[in-house]
């Protein structure tokens, strides 16, 4: 499997949970053509977890298998992970331990969490954007007052995966005619010999920003990871997005998961 297209679009590309349904089977594959990149942002991740923390939320979980692998290292004891896929869900060692939600429907869970996980751009596949706020919203709300938020973006203005014109091209028209959809693209996956697209949103870091904003969080740390070595760098186009974000303002919270697995 291959992901053969990205695309600026508009209403092109079917749901993403459909699409995640369809390329379940070789999602592995997918992970692994990324492997220097997702290693990099769990690395990051693990060595971030604030010391004391014991329960882990993933939303848009994939097969779980980077959440098995951020609670081990840091033993963590209580983990949810989140997943609408159920293609995805039966891909993991674990499918009991999955929710079958969507990230803008976490208001049906209660309790709090000191690890809130969203990796892979997963925030760029929520539709539309009041969704993506609503999502971010959750994730304030079920953070415990000592939790971190870890969230990695596709940037678009990634210049050294995009190149230099089609970024170019993506800034200058943000600056002509801005609007929440200029980042609405299609990822399009070959699955054998056909093709598979899904919606997708690739963002701004001045996007992202004020998501946090107007969601009472504070981002406490960004880090710039290049999409192909995994690499570390200093400049925002040079690679995607992680950020580390905590409450803003902390209130009272509930320090009980709302749906416990034990680590073994």
């Amino acid at each position: 499997m291959s992901v053969v297209e990205d695309q600026a679009a508009t209403g092109k590309g079917s749901d993403p949970i459909a699409a995640y349904d369809r390329i379940a089977p070789g999602y592995g594959r997918l992970a692994e053509q990324r492997r220097a990149y997702l290693d990099r942002v769990d690395e990051i991740i693990i060595s971030h977890i604030p010391p004391g923390s014991r329960s882990l939320l993933d939303v848009g979980a994939g097969d779980g298998r980077r959440a098995l692998r951020i609670a081990a290292a840091r033993q963590l004891n209580h983990i949810v992970m989140v997943e609408p896929s159920q293609g995805m869900q039966r891909q993991s060692l674990t499918p009991e331990a999955f929710l079958t939600l969507r990230a803008e429907q976490l208001h049906s869970l209660s309790g709090s969490f000191d690890v809130i996980v969203c990796l892979w751009n997963v925030l760029g596949h929520v539709f539309p954007q009041a969704a993506r706020a609503e999502a971010m919203r959750q994730f304030a709300r079920l953070v415990s007052s000592r939790g971190r938020i870890f969230v990695d973006l596709n940037h678009r203005y990634n210049a050294v995966h995009y190149g230099a014109a089609r970024t170019g091209f993506r800034y200058l028209h943000d600056q002509i005619r801005p609007s929440e959809r200029n980042g609405d693209v299609v990822v399009t996956w070959k699955v054998g010999d056909a093709l598979c697209g899904a919606r997708g949103h690739v963002f701004t870091d001045r996007e992202f920003r004020s998501l946090a904003l107007a969601s009472a969080l504070t981002i406490e740390q960004r880090f710039v990871v290049n999409y192909a070595t995994g690499q570390i760098k200093s400049f925002r186009f040079q690679g995607n997005l992680l950020y580390v974000l905590r409450p803003a303002l902390s209130g009272v919270r509930c320090d009980l998961p709302c749906r416990a697995m034990p680590m073994t």
